[in-house]
C-alpha cells in the first residue's frame, strides 16, 4: 500500500480541535489581535511585519482601493446590473480589468525599477546626484527604444498625483525609503530633460516602488493592488445598491448608438 501523501504548508491547517495559521492559533492569537493589512503581509512573506512595514503597506492598500469611475468600477457596476444574483461575478469582472493601464502599473513599475537596480550589480548611488545620473541613463535608454517608463503620467492628475508625495513621506518617516523609491523619485526629477515635458509620478507607480522596497515578491505586486481594489469594488457595489447609476451608464450608450456602414477588416490593418 502506497504511503499517504503529505502536503506541507505553513499557512492554514485544521484539526478537530483547532485551526492554525502561520504557526499561531487562529482563534486565540490572530482573531482580534492582528489587523487585516498586517495579516496579508504576513501571509505573503511568512514573517510578521514591523509596525513601520505595516503602516507603509496599509498606506499602499488605501492608495489603490478606489479612484473613481475607472473601468474596473464601471464594469463591476454593469455586471451587477446584468447579474444581481452574482456578486462574485461583479467583483471578478472588475478585478479582471486590472491590467497594464489600471492597477497593473503597480507591478510594472516595481519590476521595472528592480530590473534597473539589478543591472548595476549592487553598486547603488550614494547621493542624489548619483540617483539622477542613473535615472537619466534609464529614461534615455527607454526613449531610444521607444518604450514608456511605467509610473509616469496620469490621465487626471496632470500637475501631480497627491498620493505620490504622501507615500514617500510615510516611507521616509518609517525609515523604509529604499532604492526603488529613490530611483523612482529621480526619474521624476530628470525625465523632462529627455522627454521635453513634465509628467507626474503616478500613485500606482509609487505604490509599486514602495512594495518593492518592502521586499515583497515582485510576482505578487499586482496581487496586492487587486487586494486593495477588492475593497474599493465592494464599496462601489454598496453604493450601487443605495444610489444606482449602472442602468444610466448602460442606457447612455444603448440609446445613443449610431448605425454606420460596415468597415471591413483587411490584412493591412494588422500593421496600422
Amino acid at each position: 500500500m502506497a504511503d499517504t501523501p503529505e502536503y506541507p504548508t505553513a499557512l492554514g491547517a485544521s484539526s478537530r480541535e483547532a485551526i492554525t495559521l502561520l504557526g499561531r492559533d487562529l482563534a486565540r492569537d490572530v482573531m482580534g489581535e492582528v489587523g487585516f493589512g498586517e495579516l496579508a503581509f504576513w501571509l505573503a512573506t511568512q514573517r510578521r511585519p514591523t509596525p513601520g512595514e505595516t503602516r507603509v503597506f496599509e498606506a499602499v492598500l488605501a492608495a489603490l482601493a478606489d479612484h473613481g469611475f475607472t473601468p474596473t468600477a464601471i464594469v463591476t457596476r454593469l455586471t451587477y446590473l446584468s447579474a444581481p444574483d452574482s456578486v462574485q461575478g461583479a467583483l471578478a469582472a472588475g478585478l479582471l480589468g486590472g491590467g497594464s493601464r489600471f492597477l497593473g502599473v503597480t507591478e510594472d513599475t516595481g519590476r521595472f525599477l528592480h530590473d534597473v537596480l539589478t543591472s548595476v550589480d549592487g553598486d547603488l548611488p550614494s547621493d542624489g546626484a548619483g540617483w539622477d545620473a542613473l535615472a537619466l541613463r534609464t529614461v534615455q535608454r527607454e526613449r531610444e527604444a521607444k518604450r514608456f517608463v511605467p509610473g509616469l503620467g496620469h490621465h487626471v492628475h496632470k500637475d501631480g498625483d497627491p498620493r505620490t508625495p504622501r507615500l514617500m513621506q510615510i516611507a521616509t518617516e518609517e525609515n523604509l525609503y529604499g532604492p526603488h523609491l529613490s530611483l523612482f523619485a529621480a526619474i521624476g526629477r530628470v525625465h523632462p530633460e529627455v522627454l521635453g515635458r513634465t509628467l507626474p509620478l503616478n500613485g500606482a507607480g509609487v505604490c509599486g516602488a514602495a512594495l518593492a522596497d518592502l521586499g515583497l515578491p515582485l510576482e505578487l505586486l499586482r496581487g496586492f493592488a487587486l487586494l486593495a481594489r477588492t475593497a474599493g469594488l465592494i464599496g462601489q457595489l454598496a453604493e450601487e445598491l443605495r444610489n444606482p447609476v449602472g442602468n444610466e451608464i448602460f442606457l447612455s450608450v444603448d440609446l445613443n448608438n449610431r448605425s454606420i456602414a460596415p468597415d471591413p477588416y483587411t490584412p493591412e490593418d494588422r500593421h496600422g
